[in-house]
């Protein structure tokens, strides 16, 4: 009997601009043989970011493409950014707390292949200062959501999402914390579907969406 054909892992880079958290639950669920992800890739846009040893220490290519030299040209940042992603034949993209705006043109060259996770049940709260807006609110559940990054702010199709309760006495820190723990397990889920073409056209916009 022929052996078979080993599934190529798609080829994915994380960008991130702090200590990376989410990448490491990322580089952690790609080691499984069955994963069909290989975390190839990590790219900071600030030059000291805590992951980037963290990547180095696994043996992942790392990047910086610091944007402050580019001032307010967002395309030209974009555009070194992009050579770095086609140097190293990316394939997918994974936003990890990589705190930069991308353009209309860039989330549409990366359409369908650029994840983002949001600490919170989209469509609700959206942007930043989730967990102190859910507080304010009143609200009994919050949560993680993995979606695809379209032009508009949190606002793609959402790939996977996970609810926490709200207890009471919670604080913003609390909160984050349950959150966090939901984040890691989530991200490497909604990879896999995505690297396995499991999710795609059919997945709901988070703007209709209800939580």
């Amino acid at each position: 009997m022929a052996e078979q054909t080993a599934v190529e892992k798609k080829r994915v880079a994380v960008l991130i601009s702090g200590r990376g958290s989410n990448m490491t639950a990322l580089i952690e669920a790609a080691k499984a043989d069955d994963y069909p992800a290989a975390i190839v890739l990590v790219i900071s846009n600030v030059p000291d970011a805590a992951g980037l040893e963290r990547a180095r220490a696994e043996a992942i290519a790392t990047a910086v493409v610091d944007h402050r030299p580019f001032g307010d040209d967002r395309e030209a940042f974009e555009r070194a950014l992009d050579g770095e992603l086609h140097r190293h034949r990316i394939d997918l993209i994974c936003l990890a707390g990589f705190m930069r705006l991308f353009t209309k043109n860039f989330v549409e060259r990366w359409s369908g292949r650029m994840l983002n996770i949001h600490p919170a049940l989209l469509p609700h709260f959206k942007g930043l200062h989730t967990h102190r807006r859910a507080l304010a609110a009143g609200v009994k559940e919050h949560g993680a959501t993995v979606h695809l990054v379209v032009p508009e702010m949190d606002a793609g199709p959402i790939v996977a999402q996970e609810a926490v309760p709200v207890l009471a006495g919670d604080t913003e820190e609390s909160l984050a914390a349950r959150v966090l723990a939901v984040e890691h397990r989530l991200y490497p889920q909604a990879l896999r579907l995505i690297a396995e073409g499991r999710v795609g056209a059919a997945a709901e916009p988070a703007a209709s969406r209800s939580a």
